[in-house]
């Protein structure tokens, strides 16, 4: 009978709304797919920025595009942070700074250490302080209801991994340039931006544009067909 209850109660809450779908003549996807494929393929991680400000309205709508990410059971566990305060970056950059000096100097294996060497990274990060826009993602593992009740967050990484996703992805076609970083251990983050202890960092998303004479590494790419496979094709 307990069941049947929860049964019942969970049909109730289920509010279903039409769905809002547009399907698109195939020789019109595929022209579409193909542009967005070339845009995404100009996507690079910047690490050279200017202090040239962007557009609030360019990183609010970016965030809108993140937050209507999928997640798990709904419960959207992810709080984004957006920091332009030149002494509140200064400080974000200090914590991350020191963390990765003992990486670099003592945490971190010689084998992920030659696997950074072609990027051309070290601990210094001025990127922290010279980007006009720094996001800073949290994820929630629980969450409190309007009762004040504690409630479980399922499928927390991957939702939140989702939604930066949909963040790069928003800001690129904006033309604006991105790069991620995720100190370890990133727990400096909540002291600096007074985050509750029910949120963990996720990832810090440096935004803004490149400077002028901003280099890349030349890096290879793994082959499609080495990691995409069709089954049933």
């Amino acid at each position: 009978m307990k069941r049947l209850a929860t049964l019942a109660k969970r049909l109730d809450s289920y509010r279903p709304l039409p769905l809002r779908f547009t399907r698109l003549p195939n020789d019109v996807a595929l022209a579409r797919s193909e542009e967005f494929l070339e845009l995404m393929r100009r996507r690079r991680s910047v690490r050279d920025f200017s202090d040239e400000p962007v557009p609030h309205a360019v990183i609010e709508r970016a965030l809108q595009a993140a937050v209507s990410a999928p997640s798990g059971a709904n419960r959207q566990p992810w709080q984004f942070v957006v920091v332009t305060d030149p002494a509140v970056k200064a400080r974000i950059r200090a914590g991350a700074e020191h963390e990765e000096e003992l990486l670099y100097r003592e945490r971190a294996t010689q084998e992920y250490l030659d696997a950074l060497e072609p990027i051309g990274t070290d601990w210094s990060k001025p990127h922290l302080t010279d980007a006009p826009v720094l996001i800073v993602v949290f994820e929630a593992p629980w969450s409190l209801d309007a009762d004040g009740e504690k409630k479980k967050n399922y499928y927390v990484r991957e939702s939140v991994g989702i939604a930066v996703g949909f963040l790069l992805v928003a800001l690129h076609n904006a033309g604006v340039a991105t790069l991620t970083h995720a100190p370890s251990p990133m727990g400096f983050l909540n002291d600096i931006l007074d985050r509750p202890s029910s949120e963990r960092p996720f990832i810090i998303v440096a935004a803004g544009y490149p400077a002028d004479g901003a280099a890349i590494p030349e890096l290879d790419r793994k082959s499609f067909d080495s990691v995409v496979e069709f089954v049933g094709d």
